[in-house]
């Protein structure tokens, strides 16, 4: 049974996310609220909501009993399987390299092979790929900043963000820039690195919460970016070298090249680096926050 779990300002909001992620309609499907929304206080402490939306499946027919398979039996169907994986770190990433192989050959059956139907599964995936680059949408933070943005000395972000680096004890400044529908948050100072946190984490979480606050009430979504010492540009380039090796890689062993989980915007990254690659292709596996690309040779 398909399904997709989504976070959302309001029930209706991640519903409508989770059906677009399944292309599915409401009548198609049964939603179950696992967290309700609050608004906190000020911004700070408000919860999103989080539903889950499962499909509908069709009452299937009755098949008659199949008979109870023995030990034996299973054992002859069932061939010994070995994963022959190779795990190592590259620019701080943790890399799988691993390929799947049967180590016995199996039993000869008489029953004649069934031959599998994969097309349904070329369409799920499909269908993923398509609600990933809705998601991607809402990351894109690099190449298309705007040229209208305007320095701003007072600004709802730059009071909460100087506020939450005093309590820090940090020593940064801030500069804030915006136009009508988008604000970009530029931090510089001695004190940057703990800013950013272990691969940008830090960031990313001052760049929710800045977020939530300039949102506050507001009819029209204003997007919020926040970069600390070029950190985000110098990432993207990382990010890009490691993309074309690990490419190499797994054009020249043959096996899939599995990364670790990354947030949407470092895979948009990896997907959009190696989308003219030719010998590879990329797809995204797991569910947040543990969904990770994959790199796959072209066979």
């Amino acid at each position: 049974m398909r399904y997709s779990e989504k976070w959302g300002d309001s029930i209706d909001i991640a519903v409508d996310l989770a059906l677009a992620d399944l292309h599915l309609t409401r009548e198609q499907v049964t939603v179950t609220v696992l967290e309700q929304p609050s608004k906190g206080f000020f911004g700070i402490g408000s919860r999103l909501a989080k539903v889950r939306v499962e499909e509908i499946e069709p009452p299937k027919p009755e098949k008659p009993a199949k008979p109870e398979k023995t030990e034996k039996t299973e054992k002859a169907e069932k061939p010994a399987k070995s994963t022959d994986k190779q795990v190592h770190k590259e620019d701080g990433l943790e890399i799988v390299i691993e390929k799947c192989g049967v180590d016995e050959e199996p039993r000869k059956s008489s029953r004649p092979k069934r031959k599998r139907n994969r097309k349904p599964d070329k369409k799920n995936r499909e269908k993923k790929e398509a609600a990933e680059e809705f998601i991607f949408e809402e990351v894109k933070v690099l190449g298309d900043r705007p040229e209208d943005l305007v320095e701003q000395s007072e600004h709802p972000a730059k009071t909460f963000l100087e506020d939450v680096v005093k309590e820090m004890g940090l020593n940064v400044t801030i500069q804030v820039s915006s136009n009508e529908d988008s604000v970009y948050v530029d931090i510089d100072g001695e004190d940057s690195g703990t800013i950013i946190g272990k691969r940008g984490s830090t960031l990313d979480a001052l760049q929710y919460l800045t977020s939530l606050v300039v949102n506050k009430d507001k009819s029209n979504y204003i997007r919020v970016v926040i970069d600390a010492e070029n950190y985000r540009q110098k990432r993207e380039k990382t990010l890009e070298k490691l993309a074309f090796r690990l490419a190499d890689k797994a054009v020249r062993s043959g096996r899939n090249v599995k990364l670790e989980p990354m947030n949407p915007y470092e895979r948009k990254v990896i997907h959009t680096a190696l989308q003219q690659r030719k010998g590879v292709t990329t797809r995204s596996e797991g569910e947040e926050p543990y969904r990770r690309v994959i790199i796959e040779p072209v066979k």
